[in-house]
């Protein structure tokens, strides 16, 4: 291998790029920033999600505040406050890993051969089936968490309020 590249680089000199060889353990430069690229678009994503959730529930949070008034004056504590408030996002969030999840899926197994045969390459099964079973439950319950931490701080924030104050407000 390493005669190879080294003839390899004689032949490149004229044009000022050189060969690497490359191991089983190191990974090229491309690879790694690919996996930065998709890394980053998908905590822009999460984040994305969670600035939903957060507005959804703030808007509903807010329409409900008489609603969170009457309880408070009927004994809630911020606890359960809090509680009602996330448990009010746990089917949307189940439902939309659910759902969210097998799309993906599909979508992926659709668009990588696309992009692919559009750069004239025929891409290996190991690039096209990166899930299996057991990674795909966590990744369907990330819509739970990403629910959750989007309703945290309106539920924080309908915990404090003052019961009389959200009496009053309509």
């Amino acid at each position: 291998m390493g005669s190879y590249v080294d003839a390899l680089n004689k032949d490149l000199a004229p044009l000022d790029v050189t060969a690497i060889a490359g191991s089983p353990d190191r990974g090229s430069d491309m690879v790694v920033t690919l996996n930065a690229l998709s890394a980053l678009l998908t905590l822009m994503l999460v984040a994305v999600a969670a600035l939903g959730v957060l507005g959804g529930v703030l808007l509903d949070t807010r329409e409900r505040v008489r609603e969170l008034g009457i309880h408070k004056a009927l004994g809630m504590t911020p606890r359960q406050t809090i509680a009602m408030v996330l448990t009010s996002v746990v089917l949307t969030g189940l439902a939309t890993g659910a759902v969210g999840v097998p799309l993906g899926v599909v979508l992926h197994g659709w668009v990588m051969p696309a992009m692919g045969d559009s750069a004239g390459l025929r891409l290996p099964d190991s690039v096209v089936a990166v899930y299996d079973g057991a990674q795909l439950l966590p990744l369907t319950l990330g819509g739970l968490l990403i629910a959750t931490l989007g309703a945290l701080p309106p539920a924080g924030w309908a915990a404090k309020a003052k019961t009389a104050t959200a009496l009053r407000t309509e």
